[in-house]
């Protein structure tokens, strides 16, 4: 199940592969764009990710009216989608210098195509792998395109029931793509975070038998620390320089957030280990402070052992405590002096 994408392998035995979704935190400006890879290569992430599209490609001009977001709770209400869309877009011309700016600090730079055209342009860059978006995960016609450049694929889950989600691996399999990653979504924006349910990572693991991840929408860093619990080795969280002036600012990090995210869960993961069931190095130095059966006062020879004689304490040699029972109503064989530690020679 361990996918190899350039140098970096991912797998629940490998670090979390954390990728920084720019997205439209852009704001239009291509300096911010270069700030925000620049401080996602500080914090540590392992890669960025663009989204590629044009407004014209994802809804209808015209039709301002009929395609409103109309959600109290999301940071877009009102908003038409083409105007949401043009605000939100990354200029084609910026990607190829993009993806050169992150390569050369180390990181693996790809996006989402969202259409045909997209998926075109991308491919002129040698992009080494490609992300499907929540709301694309039932376009088969783009699906089976982009399993065609037999690379690596993150699918994001979101909205997507059982059968969908079955369906779309099935495209990409079908169609070339070997190396599959699903991506645990919810696409509400912020998610709230009884909307998250993190319990169907192992089950979509166990299900389609490949590397799952979390695309989190929530705000903060905590269902992606816990996520990793239940088996993530991909998080994806949208990362931005400040929350006020972005278009997804609320349920993205801002730099310094990233910092303490990427550091977090790195912690996380080393905490995951392995499984065992025996002391550690550092264990096995206090080894010697288990407690042991010594004489709680002087016990003569033929006296019998009882529970006034004897008593376990720390930090002594001698007999572990599962004896104490086999020596109660023994007789002693030697004379015993207090917190003389108490072992196989002093009874039969």
């Amino acid at each position: 199940m361990t996918i190899k994408i350039l140098s970096k392998k991912i797998g629940t035995n490998y670090p979390t592969f954390i990728i920084a979704e720019i997205s439209a935190n852009h704001g239009q400006s291509l300096s911010k764009a270069y700030k925000i890879i620049r401080g996602a290569a500080r914090a540590g992430v392992d890669a960025v990710k663009l989204q590629t599209y044009t407004a014209d490609t994802m809804t209808i001009k015209n039709y301002r009216d009929k395609i409103l977001i109309k959600n109290k709770k999301s940071p877009w209400n009102g908003q038409g989608l083409y105007e949401l869309y043009k605000k939100g877009s990354t200029p084609w011309n910026w990607h190829k210098k993009l993806f050169s700016y992150a390569k050369k600090l180390g990181l693996i730079a790809f996006s989402t195509p969202f259409d045909a055209s997209s998926l075109d342009f991308l491919e002129t860059l040698k992009v080494p792998l490609y992300k499907i978006s929540s709301f694309e995960v039932t376009d088969i016609p783009l699906l089976k395109k982009v399993a065609l450049t037999k690379k690596p694929v993150i699918l994001s889950t979101g909205m997507a029931n059982f059968d969908e989600i079955s369906e779309a691996v099935k495209t990409l399999k079908k169609n070339g793509c070997k190396k599959i990653i699903l991506l645990k979504c919810t696409s509400s924006y912020p998610t709230n975070f009884n909307d998250v349910n993190l319990l169907t990572i192992p089950v979509l693991r166990k299900k389609f038998n490949c590397q799952i991840g979390l695309s989190d929408h929530t705000v903060g860093e905590i269902s992606a620390i816990t996520s990793i619990g239940l088996g993530s080795s991909v998080i994806e969280k949208h990362v931005t320089i400040s929350k006020k002036n972005s278009l997804d600012g609320s349920f993205s990090l801002n730099l310094d957030e990233l910092k303490s995210f990427v550091k977090n869960l790195r912690i996380a993961k080393k905490c995951m280990g392995k499984i065992k069931f025996s002391p550690t190095l550092d264990e096995k130095q206090s080894l010697k402070f288990r407690r042991r059966i010594v004489a709680k006062k002087d016990i003569k020879i033929n006296e019998k052992f009882t529970e006034k004689n004897i008593i376990c304490l720390r930090g002594v040699k001698g007999l572990l405590p599962k004896y104490y029972f086999k020596i109660l109503n023994k007789k002693s064989k030697k004379n015993i002096r207090r917190n003389q530690s108490i072992n196989k020679t002093h009874f039969n």
